[in-house]
């Protein structure tokens, strides 16, 4: 059993870098801003998401129908589909393809559910080179390192690092940070590995269970080529990713840009109805844990995600550790739901990371309740006894002061008197790693509460003799 994570020690780490971290704060709310500018050009956004919750909640209601007339209609168009139960069987099916096909050269578009089974290493180790061809996705791999983002992986990347790794693994000239020129090597450096490729992968952002065909959005045409070219495409999916009709697609393909990256669109919506003449294409339908979700019925809603990235860009927590502090393939809200529910003992401080102040349920395209899941899970992890001393302290001392109001009282009393008289080191210091990024605000001369009791006995004192007499 791997160790527990500890996002906190991991997020003060990403933080001990405060430029990068305010910058990486600052481009992530820029992509937010964004979202709301072309939510806000819908009349009828509020309407889409309702739509697609629905259409989502239908979908997993009759889950295994739908996921059988896939596999007959797909296997109509001529598509080989394959079932996985873990990430171990979907790995093992996808080498045995590409063995039997002679493939030792692959490249790979966008798949997160690639990453969550960790299919490049896997790969690498039995001898077939692995290119990711999206060119975040590509960069974090020449670092060696996951993607930080579902959508942005390199988005923890700054354009002068980009350069040094360029200079280093393509030839570049040293020192160039030009976005333009960065791009256009590794332009030239994918389109050799496209060209020498015996096999494409792809991910599958949606399967239609009424037409047996799967949609693939990216914005740089990676996908599209990748599997232009060979003529082996395996597409990798979780049991999630099926609608029921393709009138469905139109609600999603105009929630998913929007609120992944401020778009309208994305670039390129692939549609693929069976294999290409002479080639074939394999499907591999992949559980891997996501039935045991859909059994729950406090977090069953997790699986609508679409995987756009929304809840991430707006979450002031992810925001402002980096991705890589959750040490999941999928970080932020939605990951801290989604980690737990495979390994609560591991994943015990990822619910935690969250202030829960629901602003990654308001912009969630298809209304997962998230925050109410991160405080479910919370709950959930303290009934399973996983929560360690240091946490179970402080919550059993709350407990006893919020369910005694005169506690309470007389707690706020000493607070707001300790706060004014007590010098700022019982606060701030070394020991209370609280106070490394936190300020106490300023205390007003009154509470709430005093100005609540005070305006109360203003109105009764102004009130007319009269003013409860009936008539």
């Amino acid at each position: 059993m791997s160790a527990p994570i500890d996002h906190p020690s991991l997020a003060a780490e990403f933080v001990s870098d405060q430029e990068r971290a305010h910058w990486h704060d600052q481009a992530l709310w820029f992509i937010r801003a964004k979202r709301d500018r072309m939510a806000g050009m819908l009349p009828e956004w509020e309407l889409l998401r309702d739509t697609a919750s629905r259409i989502k909640l239908d979908t997993a209601s009759y889950l295994a129908n739908y996921l059988e007339e896939f596999e007959r209609n797909a296997l109509l168009l001529g598509a080989q589909v394959h079932w996985a139960k873990n990430s171990v069987e979907h790995n093992e099916i996808v080498l045995a393809i590409l063995q039997r096909t002679g493939a030792r050269n692959v490249v790979k578009s966008k798949s997160m559910l690639t990453e969550e089974c960790h299919l490049n290493p896997f790969l690498e180790r039995h001898g077939i080179e692995v290119i990711d061809t999206d060119l975040g996705e590509r960069i974090v791999q020449l670092r060696q390192e996951p993607p930080s983002h579902i959508v942005l992986p390199a988005i923890h990347i700054r354009k002068e690092e980009v350069g040094e790794l360029f200079h280093a693994q393509l030839g570049t000239a040293e020192g160039a940070t030009d976005p333009a020129y960065l791009t256009e090597a590794a332009r030239g450096h994918l389109r050799a590995k496209f060209l020498g490729a015996d096999a494409a992968i792809t991910g599958v952002n949606f399967a239609v269970a009424a037409t047996g065909g799967i949609v693939v959005c990216t914005n740089e045409g990676n996908a599209d080529l990748g599997v232009s070219l060979p003529r082996i495409h395996i597409a990798c999916m979780g049991i999630e990713k099926i609608i029921p009709k393709a009138s469905d697609l139109s609600v999603f393909v105009r929630l998913l840009a929007r609120s992944a990256t401020g778009q309208p669109i994305t670039t390129y919506t692939s549609h693929f109805h069976g294999p290409a003449p002479d080639g074939e294409l394999h499907i591999v339908i992949v559980d891997n844990g996501r039935s045991s979700i859909l059994a729950n019925e406090h977090f069953r809603r997790s699986l609508n995600c679409i995987r756009c990235g929304a809840c991430m860009n707006t979450c002031p927590i992810y925001r402002r550790s980096g991705g890589h502090s959750y040490r999941n393939t999928v970080p932020g809200p939605i990951g801290s739901i989604l980690a737990p529910a495979r390994d609560a003992s591991r994943n015990y401080s990822l619910p935690f990371a969250s202030s829960l102040c629901g602003s990654c349920t308001d912009v969630c395209p298809v209304k997962i309740d998230l925050h109410h899941q991160l405080l479910a899970w919370r709950r959930e992890i303290n009934a399973r006894g996983i929560l360690p001393w240091k946490k179970r302290l402080p919550m059993l001392a709350a407990a006893v002061v919020l369910r005694r109001p005169w506690l309470m009282n007389a707690a706020r009393r000493a607070a707001r008197l300790a706060i004014g008289i007590l010098p700022r080191s019982i606060t701030h210091n070394r020991w209370n790693a609280w106070g490394r990024q936190r300020e106490l605000p300023t205390i007003p001369a009154k509470s709430f509460r005093d100005l609540y009791i005070q305006k109360q006995g203003d109105r009764n004192d102004g009130a007319s003799p009269n003013a409860n007499a009936t008539t």
